[in-house]
């Protein structure tokens, strides 16, 4: 799962503006120039995991399908051109059976012409790529049987299943399987390269092609399916098999994708090429400093508005401001806490209050790791420190759920600009019901509770814990329940420090009392979220010990996991909320803020289409003009 850490928020507005002054001459027309933080790391769409370089492969490659516009539900035909549903019988089989009529006459950068085969051989790639920490497991997911009733999140676990091994799903390389010649990748024996083809063949099962049309045949049914393949990360885009196999990428054959399998990114023969179908080509690129793009004026859907794009990467915003009152940039990336010296700019143009699908926590760890751990103190309940199970106590949580002063929050650290979520099912989501409860500040219920806990020892003796947190709103929102703590009783004794390097390792290890929880969409489904947060084996769920995923393991993996398997919307809006019932009465996180998004331009540019599934300062440059 992808986790942001530490962003600047995408929107999801559409924004016309033509009341340019009469004096304002316009700097560059022909070019949007765009100053950035992020940088492009690959232009091979299957590798790219980080903003950079989806904003550049989204301008270079297309998907199947798109969104509608600022639509996070809706969708758009793109290389196909349709969008399957179950009413023009172009969804079947329960959700598993995906028609898709690939457009004709597309053509690639370097004149080739689409072909379904491109398609199946993309989607295939994107799967057997899998580099570590890369996105293909959005893939793995829908396209590779279950095992053991669970969806896989590499084709090495279907790979070890084929071998016979036990606990397949505890497999994430292929290394690890042992079948490899010490420093090669050559299989030892033919049971091995057969186990190798047949876990290819599983996959290669799904695809069929009809005249024009590509069919997709799920092994099991995955209700996000369609928003994965419209992803504006583009790790769907399609891809020009003849080309890439001419680049010596993988040749589509199943006796040897392994070779092409978690390769080094020196070694990606993508790396450093593209020939996609979309709206702009490569002109150059200098790393870590600009890509120039050119229009490719045999676009589709025709030629986009603007001749050439400039990603700049500039990691001084005085730079960038300069530029941005110069007009040397049309856009700039603005920290949160510099907004107010571009608000009053002529010639600049700041969006704000505009939805996102970023959503802040505060999480508990159940049980926590004691030994060698300063952050639980003596790790006893007797005012100097906390008990290994302290969150595994419901009182205890709630009573932390009444402590934190939500409002206060949001208004003071955020300038009001954030909603406040129920459940990790966000605004923008479907199965978001804005009238399901969320917690509010309540002093006397939080001391009720902390009374309640331990038969009120608890709240005779205190307790002293650590809070750890990784960005500024984490340690604000930390800062406030510490002194919401000692207001309440001086005996409670929240410290708060930050960690970086050793944040995740320390999650993952349970040495954390609290900290904080923090997701942005890979894709804009429930499903996505509600894995994360609540699921015995979820990115965060996994990580809280053994009495949450114990509970999960009963409460919620059944939940989550219908979200996925079931295809009928109704019935997943129900699921969700559900889900977010059971969040709310068992206090599972402080649920702290799903902050607006906001974005700065120059006033000259016009249609801009923020959708807020896009990455942060990830834009699309097709319907851009001056």
């Amino acid at each position: 799962m992808k986790q942001i850490f530490a962003i600047f928020l995408s929107v999801i507005l559409i924004v016309t503006f033509t009341g340019i002054g009469i004096s304002e001459t316009i700097v560059n027309p022909d070019t949007i120039v765009s100053e950035s933080t992020g940088f492009l790391t690959t232009l091979d769409p299957d590798w790219a995991y980080d903003a950079g370089s989806d904003e550049v492969a989204m301008q270079l490659y297309d998907n199947l399908v798109q969104y509608d516009g600022t639509s996070t539900i809706n969708l758009l035909p793109m290389l196909s051109t349709n969008v399957p549903s179950i009413a023009d019988n172009t969804i079947l089989d329960n959700g598993t059976t995906y028609i898709f009529h690939i457009r004709q006459g597309v053509y690639f950068h370097n004149g080739d012409i689409l072909t379904p085969q491109d398609v199946i051989y993309s989607l295939e790639r994107s799967v057997i790529l899998d580099r570590a920490g890369g996105p293909s497991w959005m893939l793995a997911g829908p396209l590779l049987p279950m095992i053991d009733g669970q969806y896989v999140s590499t084709i090495v676990q279907v790979v070890a299943n084929e071998l016979g091994l036990s606990n397949p799903l505890n497999y994430t390389s292929l290394e690890s399987l042992g079948i490899f010649a010490t420093g090669t990748k050559n299989p030892l024996n033919d049971k091995d390269k057969q186990a190798l083809i047949n876990t290819f063949n599983l996959l290669a099962r799904d695809f069929e092609v009809k005249g024009n049309d590509v069919i997709i045949h799920l092994p099991q049914p995955y209700a996000p399916f369609l928003y994965i393949l419209a992803s504006a990360a583009n790790w769907t885009s399609i891809l020009d098999q003849k080309w890439c196999v001419e680049n010596k990428a993988w040749d589509g054959n199943a006796d040897d994708w392994w070779y092409y399998h978690n390769p080094e990114q020196s070694n990606d023969s993508l790396n450093n090429i593209e020939n996609g179908t979309g709206p702009y080509e490569l002109a150059y690129a200098v790393p870590d400093r600009e890509v120039v793009l050119k229009r490719f004026d045999k676009y589709w859907a025709g030629p986009a508005k603007t001749k050439n794009v400039v990603i700049k990467y500039v990691n001084s915003f005085t730079t960038s401001l300069l530029d941005l009152k110069s007009g040397q940039a049309d856009i700039i990336n603005v920290p949160a806490e510099n907004l107010s010296e571009v608000e009053d700019m002529p010639g600049v143009r700041v969006m704000t209050g505009l939805p996102s699908l970023v959503v802040y926590a505060i999480a508990f760890q159940w049980n926590i790791s004691s030994q060698g751990n300063p952050y639980i103190g003596s790790g006893k309940l007797d005012g100097n420190g906390i008990l290994p199970d302290f969150f595994s106590n419901l009182d205890v949580r709630k009573a932390f759920e009444y402590l934190f002063p939500y409002k206060q929050f949001i208004d003071q650290a955020l300038n009001g600009m954030s909603l406040q979520p129920n459940s990790a099912i966000v605004s923008g989501l479907l199965g978001y019901d804005p009238d399901l409860p969320t917690y509010e500040q309540n002093m006397a219920k939080a001391e009720e509770y902390f009374k309640k806990a331990y038969k009120g020892e608890l709240w005779q003796k205190g307790f002293k814990f650590t809070a750890v947190y990784n960005d500024s709103l984490g340690q604000l929102a930390f800062d406030a329940l510490s002194l919401n703590a000692r207001k309440l009783n001086p005996k409670f004794q929240i410290s708060v420090v930050g960690e970086t390097t050793m944040f995740y390792p320390d999650v993952a290890a349970g040495k954390l009392p609290m900290f904080e929880a923090i997701w942005g969409a890979d894709f804009p489904d429930p499903y996505d979220y509600a894995e994360a947060y609540y699921t015995s084996t979820g990115a965060y769920g996994y990580s809280l010990g053994n009495s949450f995923t114990d509970f999960a393991k009963k409460n919620l993996d059944q939940l989550v996991n219908s979200l996925v398997s079931n295809v009928v919307t109704k019935e997943r809006i129900n699921i969700a909320q559900n889900i977010s019932k059971i969040d709310h009465e068992y206090a599972l996180y402080i649920w702290l803020c799903q902050p607006d998004g906001y974005f700065v331009e120059r006033t000259w540019i016009k249609g801009v289409i923020y959708n807020a599934d896009y990455y942060p300062n990830v834009i699309n440059f097709y319907t851009i003009s001056k």
